[in-house]
């Protein structure tokens, strides 16, 4: 390991050396371009050494460092892949230079009109801000930009993955209006094709508890339009059961509650994003715990 670090460093000098040479007199007469080439070259090979040796934040440096030379020698797409590279391994060190270091990815993906390739590089930097930053407003606009980018690229299953992701954490955060919109969208335009069809019923019904976290009758109301737009939502055991707690709700009898949500769950496990609504909704009965 101290041996690849040694030579990382090495090679990071060597292309320093190779840099200095470049700017001068001659050098810029004669294949000056090739040095930068050259020294662009040597900083991949320390960024892989120091890759090696788990020195992340060296190795992420090293590909920036080529990412540089690489927009200096003209060449945007291998500037944005070492970008990329240099993003993959700040993640493992600091995700908010890995974060940098994608958007700067991105930007050049975006002026070469490679919005798919964007798309997905948002969609990384939208998960860095899930899993490392534990900041969810961010990855909700991180999210939308890809979504954004897919649907230009009528890449639409994909968009549809990412709005559902926004519609999860926008009812986290409470924006329940917002999560019920991308919901409904989303439910839509599964119910023509044959292979998501059974996925809408799954999205009205995620719109339904975020309606059923405001007001009750808003959700019987979208309950009701659901049914009338999508037959088979209204024989779906989700439908049975917002009906029940409805009544429930309606009866203010937290135990009826209780006991229609175990039911349910004794037969088809809630999901975590399903029991926090449940929870916020029972506190609306009661102010006690679901469980």
């Amino acid at each position: 390991m101290a041996d690849n670090e040694a030579k990382g460093r090495e090679l990071m000098l060597e292309a320093d050396k190779k840099l200095s040479s470049s700017k001068g007199f001659f050098s810029s007469l004669f294949g000056s371009s090739s040095k930068v080439e050259d020294a662009a070259d040597l900083f991949v090979r320390a960024a892989n050494m120091f890759k090696m040796a788990k020195k992340w934040a060296a190795a992420g440096e090293a590909f920036c460092r080529s990412a540089v030379l690489q927009m200096q020698l003209g060449s945007k797409h291998q500037a944005a892949t070492e970008y990329v590279n240099a993003g993959t391994c700040y993640k493992k060190a600091d995700p908010n230079e890995a974060i940098n270091c994608l958007l700067k990815a991105v930007e050049i993906y975006t002026d070469m009109g490679r919005f798919t390739i964007a798309a997905k590089h948002h969609v990384s930097i939208a998960e860095i801000y899930e899993t490392e930053m534990v900041d969810i407003e961010k990855a909700i606009t991180s999210y939308e930009h890809a979504a954004d980018y897919y649907k230009g690229e009528e890449s639409n299953s994909s968009a549809n993955k990412c709005l559902v992701k926004v519609a999860q954490y926008a009812a986290q955060l409470e924006q329940y209006e917002k999560s019920i919109a991308i919901y409904e969208e989303v439910g839509m335009s599964c119910m023509d094709n044959q292979l998501l069809k059974y996925s809408a019923k799954d999205y009205f019904f995620k719109a339904a508890m975020c309606h059923l976290c405001v007001d009750t009758l808003n959700a019987e109301q979208a309950i009701q339009k659901y049914e009338e737009m999508f037959p088979q939502f209204g024989d779906a055991r989700e439908c049975k059961l917002l009906k029940s707690l409805i009544s429930a709700i309606n009866e203010e009898d937290a135990d009826k509650f209780t006991d229609t949500v175990k039911d349910y769950d004794s037969i088809s496990r809630f999901d975590q994003w399903t029991t926090t609504m449940l929870l916020r909704v029972k506190k609306n009965i009661s102010g006690e715990d679901l469980r």
